[in-house]
């Protein structure tokens, strides 16, 4: 059963009357249903683009934050072959909330590092609802140095609602550990490209999305801080998150536009759940482009790149 979100009411009502129908068919009811299903399809579809197409920055959250939609491993597993998967950060121990290893992405070796929410009540504990502790970030930042030694480009998918902030993250240093990742992300002499698959939230996000190229989904996020944080902050009320929302410009759109980000990739009408497939093509070509596109340079000019894509946010504004 499809999930929907309350915004999706409209076409939750279509799309249940058609699967009535359907079911109707099926056992053998002597009733021609196909052209009452036709217009209750043709209807829904029209709702649906009625209701996309003026989508507010909350709406567009809680999208990005959907049930159903693919998450870091889906990709993995549609885009990355002879994946060989690395744990550990040779310092605490494993943290399965960041996937890290080595694969080919069409054929070309790579480095690849992805958050992992997980899909229902058991992987999302073990992967602790995507929230890396800082043996995540240390786990990355050997997979980089890695990467940069044997000249592997990196990729990273970014879908986190910022990193783990328990006591004993903290006692282990997960402010030093995001700096360090980050940081790492800057110094590698190889092509990295990010993509946002669903939430980039905080430190969490930019310890692996400070890359070449930055890329997110038409219906991600990705903000310094939750809306129910921010609002909480501001006005000391998380039932506001709907304007921190809207204040924060935290949708693709508001990011390609101020150059946070440098492309939006394109998501199916209604969000990336209901044609997954279709988006793991989009993903993969929006990053063979951009691996193309850096192929040709040598370690300097992608240190070079990196640090003047980042210097020059916010200077045309």
């Amino acid at each position: 059963m499809r999930s929907y979100l309350d915004f999706e009411k409209p076409v939750a009502d279509l799309e249940g009357k058609v699967q009535e129908l359907r079911a109707l068919a099926a056992n053998g009811e002597a009733v021609d249903v196909a052209d009452e299903i036709a217009r209750l399809e043709s209807k829904a579809a029209q709702a649906l683009q009625d209701i996309y197409g003026k989508l507010t920055p909350w709406q567009k959250t809680l999208v990005a934050r959907h049930p159903d939609r693919p998450h870091a491993v889906d990709y993995v597993n549609a885009l990355i072959t002879e994946f060989t998967p690395l744990a550990g950060d040779r310092c605490f121990g494993e943290d399965e909330a960041v996937i890290a290893g080595l694969g080919r992405f069409r054929g070309r070796a790579v480095a690849l590092l992805a958050q992992e929410k997980g899909h229902d009540t058991q992987s999302r504990i073990r992967h602790n609802f995507g929230m890396a502790r800082p043996e995540g970030y240390r786990k990355a930042v050997r997979i980089m140095e890695l990467a940069d030694r044997f000249g592997l480009p990196v990729i990273t998918l970014v879908d986190t609602a910022g990193a783990y902030p328990g006591i004993g993250a903290e006692e282990r240093g997960q402010a030093e550990a995001i700096a360090r990742s980050t940081e790492m992300c800057l110094k590698v002499g190889v092509p990295n490209v990010s993509v946002i698959i669903g939430e980039g939230g905080s430190g969490g996000a930019i310890a692996l999305a400070t890359a070449n190229r930055v890329m997110m989904l038409q219906y991600a996020i990705y903000s310094v801080i939750s809306p129910e944080g921010a609002a909480s902050i501001l006005w000391r009320d998380s039932a506001r998150a709907q304007d921190a929302a809207t204040n924060m410009k935290i949708t693709a759109d508001d990011l390609a536009r101020l150059g946070v980000v440098d492309e939006i990739i394109p998501e199916p009408l209604g969000g990336a759940h209901r044609k997954p497939q279709a988006v793991f093509q989009k993903v993969g070509e929006a990053i063979a482009r951009a691996l193309d596109e850096l192929g040709g340079f040598d370690a300097d000019n992608i240190r070079r790149m990196r640090r003047e894509k980042f210097l020059a946010i916010g200077r045309t504004l």
